[in-house]
């Protein structure tokens, strides 16, 4: 094969990519929300663009970042949430959340399937039963609930954070709110003249109007968690308002907060379908704020681009193909395609990398502080080794590890995101960035490094039981390259679990006190010390070590979410009942791999087809 075809390859995955960083252009009848998926607001803790509250909004919902209209049509999340802002009763009819559950669709007397997108307009007949079987399923533990609990509990969730959705700029069922802040604006000064020059209250109109938009105001408030106001220049986050708040204490000797009067603009043309206006507010508003708060800008600005460009699924899918590269060269052309396979992994490590290290920079913390981010640096240490194992033996064993573990994690981490925001931080123990930095990070690599040493150990397993490709040679490589990595493993297992005792002595007073999570990490040491001695000690060999290392990829499973699961201790921490079905499952195949492994060599295809080879060339079967 030519020797250009690697590059080839290379060059046609960069093209793909920089074509991500190409925004999609607008329909000519369609609203352009380049701009107004940029705007900042306040909320989860964080100051965060529009992109994000819109997408994490309907991953909650609908388990999707675009939405799928009637029609066949894909919506953006920001062009959506634009319309739940300005139009909601438009945005009703859409199909937005997700009931999986027949139990669920048969409390409406829906027909039962498998599958179903329902607008909200359907469910408002039954919005008081879904609250009152939501809140009786909150009432259960988590660990306790039914399917349909779940289902019920997760569903009057989702409308709960759509109608809260509905209120962040202005009560529902505003015609003009441009208009309506200027009569609230102009009675207020009018009341507040009255009463200053001629000692007397408000007339009865004034009265009225004003009770009247202050019980709006106060009712929004209180029903939105998203601050929309941003503080003047040089504010800082503490000062962020939501618009109902920012109405009820409106200061007319100053002019109308540049947020307020955007969004107030924004909702007008948004009803009046007025597309040029709107994006020039937008534009703008944004144009404002980069000067106001450059700081705050330039985060939400790469944020948004950080949402478009989606870093880890484009990881994946490049994964995915320097795996099948590998694999190829095994078949054809192997130095051209095992070539084109590291090329390719190389790029998707660099994506991979560039995902993490653009979380750090939007979050301000190291790089794992909750259970999605420990998936993503998992699968980044564990392709750092595996292509330092590949420079050393150039078999593409190397590469198609670190794409099976690249791509596992990535996936674990895409559903751990179905939650919600991935950026807020989840743990209350986790509340100082030199342990983050330290032992957590640490801790994290002897994750990476085991699941590494467990990947090659079923590779060898696979290649030895079902493939004739496992040569001696072959077999003493992937036996190095697994006690090397079981080896680094213990190394950082032991040093980051010391590192969380000094950690949790500093925080809680002791050392250790066998916490879950704690004995879970304790258990990976003792696991790997005790293979690398049985080792040593030539109570096992080859097979054997693959073994014990398999064993150490249900441990390490354990010890990173099955503690979780328990619900009990300081680190119970992300607790997830969908999770632990594939828990179990994991942890049965790594049990049936084991046993696989104490087969005997009669069984192994590599092992007959070498017999088959050693007596051939003594003359004792039939020569080739």
């Amino acid at each position: 094969m030519n020797r250009s075809f690697p590059y080839l390859i290379l060059l046609v995955a960069v093209i793909w990519l920089g074509s991500l960083w190409i925004p999609q252009k607008t329909k000519v009848d369609d609203f352009d929300v380049s701009a107004f998926r940029c705007l900042p607001v306040l909320t989860g803790g964080r100051i965060k663009p529009l992109d994000t509250v819109a997408r994490n909004s309907l991953l909650i919902m609908g388990r999707k970042q675009t939405l799928r209209l009637a029609s066949g049509e894909s919506m953006s999340a920001s062009r959506w949430l634009a319309e739940v802002w300005f139009n909601p009763q438009v945005a009703d009819t859409y199909p937005t959340f997700y009931v999986a559950n027949q139990e669920v669709l048969g409390l409406f007397g829906w027909p039962q399937a498998d599958k179903r997108y329902c607008a909200f307009t359907e469910f408002v007949p039954n919005l008081q039963k879904i609250d009152e079987e939501g809140r009786a399923a909150a009432d259960i533990n988590a660990k306790e609930r039914s399917p349909f609990q779940v289902a019920i509990y997760d569903l009057r969730n989702s409308l709960v954070l759509y109608q809260r959705l509905k209120s962040t700029i202005h009560a529902e069922g505003t015609a003009h709110f441009g208009k309506e802040i200027d009569i609230y604006a102009s009675t207020l000064a009018a009341a507040a003249t009255q009463i200053k020059q001629s000692q007397t209250p408000p007339t009865q109109d004034q009265t009225a109007i004003l009770r009247s938009l202050v019980t709006r105001y106060e009712q929004q408030a209180s029903a939105t968690d998203i601050l929309a106001v941003s503080p003047p220049a040089g504010g800082k986050a503490g000062d962020w308002r939501a618009t109902g708040t920012t109405l009820l204490h409106l200061d007319l000797s100053k002019e109308i907060p540049p947020s307020l009067a955007a969004f107030a603009d924004l909702s007008d043309a948004f009803r009046a379908r007025d597309f040029a206006t709107f994006a020039q507010v937008a534009k703008e508003y944004s144009g404002w704020f980069s000067i106001a708060h450059p700081e705050w800008a330039g985060r939400t600005h790469f944020e948004q681009i950080f949402n478009q460009v989606e870093p880890f699924y484009q990881g994946m899918v490049l994964y995915v193909g320097a795996f099948l590269l590998a694999c190829g060269s095994w078949l054809v052309c192997p130095r051209s395609l095992r070539k084109s396979a590291m090329l390719l992994l190389v790029l998707a490590f660099a994506i991979h990398s560039f995902g993490m290290l653009s979380r750090m920079y939007l979050q301000g913390r190291p790089p794992v502080t909750n259970l999605y981010s420990s998936a993503i640096v998992v699968g980044w240490g564990a392709t750092i080794i595996a292509m330092v194992l590949e420079s050393l033996f150039r078999y593409g064993i190397g590469t198609a590890c670190a794409c099976v573990v690249g791509f596992v994690t990535l996936l674990i981490a895409h559903n751990l995101g179905a939650n919600g925001d991935t950026l807020e931080m989840q743990q209350a123990v986790l509340d100082s960035n030199l342990w983050l930095a330290t032992h957590v990070v640490v801790i994290t690599l002897g994750y990476s490094a085991m699941f590494l040493a467990g990947v090659l150990a079923v590779a060898y397993v696979l290649l030895g039981l079902f493939t004739t490709k496992l040569t001696r040679e072959l077999a003493q490589v992937l036996t190095s390259m697994v006690y090397g990595v079981v080896c680094f493993a213990t190394l950082f297992s032991f040093v980051g679990t010391v590192l969380g005792g000094i950690w949790a002595d500093q925080s809680w007073g002791r050392f250790w006190g066998w916490d879950p999570k704690e004995n879970g990490a304790l258990l990976i040491v003792l696991w790997c010390a005790l293979t690398l001695h049985a080792r040593w000690g030539g109570m096992i060999r080859q097979r054997g070590l693959m073994a014990m290392t398999i064993c150490g990829n249900a441990i390490t499973a354990f010890s990173w979410f099955g503690v979780n699961m328990l619900g009990i201790g300081l680190h119970s921490y992300g607790f997830m009942s969908k999770a632990f079905p594939w828990l179990i499952g994991f942890i049965t195949l790594q049990a049936t791999l084991v046993l696989l492994t104490r087969l005997p060599a009669s069984k192994w295809a590599s092992f007959r087809h070498a017999e088959r080879r050693v007596l051939t060339a003594a003359g004792f079967g039939p020569r080739a």
